[in-house]
């Protein structure tokens, strides 16, 4: 199977290499998944006691140590090493499901399993739909992004494993290539697997590269949308993506650069038409650039827009701004990943949006025990 063969060199170091490392810094190895408190985030931060709790199956005796010292300086050792410590259980699990299936009636009788890609929505639990509600709970391992919120994850099977792939800037737990070698060995196993995203798995997601990579090795590969952030938040703050007179298209928008500098991949001429609406994802740190580029291309500066910050859930923050301060609005509040943006005279159109000059820019908080807005 892929995984048994090929998870040794998922990690360029052995896993005695890896200690050695650790140690040079005269700290105790355990230090590397050891978490302080829970996590304000309705997201899966990369070092939250939510994430431990939830993936203890893996680390096993190593969570039932203790230690108090920080996390290690250098996060490519900590990734290797939180790598290392996963590698036994992994095994151990294919093994497992690879046993089970022989007793089942043979591996060529019953094929392999299925991978299904699942999308969670934008965070709120509440959207998520009825049919990925069900692959969920009869999952036998799920990977999870760290867009998946933690309310949706606690609808998991009891029998169910699950196992943090996120990614952030500048720490990816697992390369989009290990994903790819994950999938694989369990799904050879004879498992049914879930690929957990936030948002829906087509769009913006790495879905098709995942369901691509899996169907030239002959595996089944099942889609459930999701609702994708740009629908559901934008519902959320009532703004019609698309109105009659006002927006006659919309546009998504990806904010990441190209390895990343400061200019989002986009060409901003195509995107600066006045009677569209742009949806801008994982633009908080290429914004600055864009904006510049849509006002040089044409589109007026006072175009409306917001950026939200985790939206749809009760920590969901919002700015909204025309298109000239936006970008210096976001960062005096202090806006963090995950921040939808949204660009667009129907932004105008929500009911938050204020009606007078001196109150833009304005932000807007939600009430966290009833998820309301101010």
């Amino acid at each position: 199977m892929a995984l048994v063969s090929r998870i040794p060199s998922i990690s360029p170091y052995s896993r005695a290499t890896q200690l050695r490392k650790i140690r040079s810094f005269g700290l105790n190895p355990v230090c590397c998944i050891n978490y302080a408190s829970h996590s304000s985030s309705p997201f899966t931060e990369k070092h939250s006691i939510e994430r431990y709790q939830r993936d203890s199956w893996i680390y096993k005796n190593e969570l039932e140590q203790s230690g108090s010292c920080p996390i290690l300086p250098d996060p490519s050792y900590v990734r290797d090493y939180d790598i290392a410590l996963q590698l036994p259980e992994l095994k151990k699990m294919l093994h497992v499901l690879k046993e089970k299936r022989e007793s089942e009636g043979g591996c060529d009788k019953r094929g392999p399993g299925n991978v299904f890609l699942v999308g969670t929505g934008p965070g709120d639990p509440e959207l998520l739909t009825v049919k990925a509600l069900r692959v969920i709970q009869n999952a036998d391992l799920l990977l999870y992004d760290r867009l998946v919120s933690n309310e949706v994850l606690d609808s998991v099977g009891p029998d169910a494993r699950l196992l943090y792939v996120g990614k952030t800037a500048g720490y990816h737990s697992r390369t989009q290539e290990e994903i790819h070698e994950l999938l694989l060995s369990f799904a050879e196993a004879g498992a049914n697997v879930v690929r957990l995203k936030g948002g829906d798995p087509l769009v913006f997601g790495r879905g098709g590269e995942e369901m691509d990579f899996l169907q030239q090795k002959g595996i089944q590969v099942k889609v459930i949308p999701g609702i994708t952030a740009a629908s559901g938040i934008s519902a959320e703050l009532g703004i019609p993506l698309t109105h009659r007179g006002v927006a006659n298209s919309v546009l998504f928008l990806t904010g990441h650069s190209r390895k990343g500098g400061a200019d989002p991949l986009f060409v901003a001429e195509n995107a600066a038409e006045p009677d569209s609406t742009l949806v801008v994802y994982m633009g908080l740190s290429t914004l600055p650039s864009l904006a510049s580029k849509l006002i040089h291309h044409g589109l007026p500066t006072d175009t409306p827009a917001v950026a939200i910050e985790r939206g749809t859930t009760p920590q969901q923050r919002l700015v909204f701004a025309e298109l000239k301060n936006l970008a210096d609005e976001i960062v005096s509040h202090r806006l963090e990943s995950p921040t939808l943006i949204i660009i667009g005279k129907v932004v105008a159109l929500s009911p938050l949006w204020p009606h007078s000059a001196e109150e833009t820019p304005i932000l807007v908080e939600t009430n966290s025990s009833t998820n309301t807005l101010q």
